[in-house]
């Protein structure tokens, strides 16, 4: 597929709005809606060591006007420009958390929805927590919460925790880091 031109729609505070005319891997030339977004990370906060047999990990429950309600979620944010994914994940960890990272363990980068928009999400793991200090913005609304790994495995399964960058952190570490 190759962009032959692109058009921009809108300009916002958090992503913009652009038409791209892109030629097909069949040849056939058309429009696409693609939101434009500078990409995010997200960070697993455990409060305990992750090989434990039932750590307690942080988890923000923080209303989501698009939901039109409460959502389970790990700290995560949006990467300023120039801003390392990493460095991306310690501010919001702090901001949102209240707690700084001893360490930080990069898990995976994940795309949002790439059907209609090039955002993707750092996933980052974080021990040796420590206090630090909230900066929430004027629009969140954040309760943190100690919650054991079992009832965090819980809440996923029983479909509590539906924002998916979320769930694949979470299911990503179930499997491949606290397994042998």
């Amino acid at each position: 597929m190759a962009l032959v031109s692109s058009r921009r729609i809108y300009t916002g505070r958090i992503l913009n709005l652009d038409v791209d005319t892109v030629r097909f891997p069949d040849g056939s030339v058309g429009d696409l809606e693609m939101i434009r977004h500078p990409g995010a990370a997200a960070v697993v906060p455990f409060v305990d060591d992750p090989r434990m047999d039932d750590p307690q990990v942080l988890m923000i429950h923080q209303f989501r006007h698009a939901a039109d309600r409460f959502v389970w979620e790990v700290p995560a944010g949006r990467l300023d420009p120039g801003e390392e994914p990493e460095a991306c994940a310690r501010r919001e960890l702090e901001e949102e958390a209240g707690v700084v990272a001893g360490a930080l363990e990069r898990l995976t980068t994940i795309f949002t929805t790439p059907g209609f928009t090039d955002e993707r999400i750092h996933l980052f793991l974080a021990t040796g927590l420590r206090p630090g200090a909230t900066r929430r913005e004027a629009d969140e609304f954040v309760e943190v919460r100690q919650i054991r790994w079992s009832n965090v495995m819980q809440l996923a399964e029983r479909g509590e925790i539906a924002d998916g960058k979320t769930l694949v952190s979470l299911l990503f570490i179930e499997a491949f880091r606290r397994r042998p």
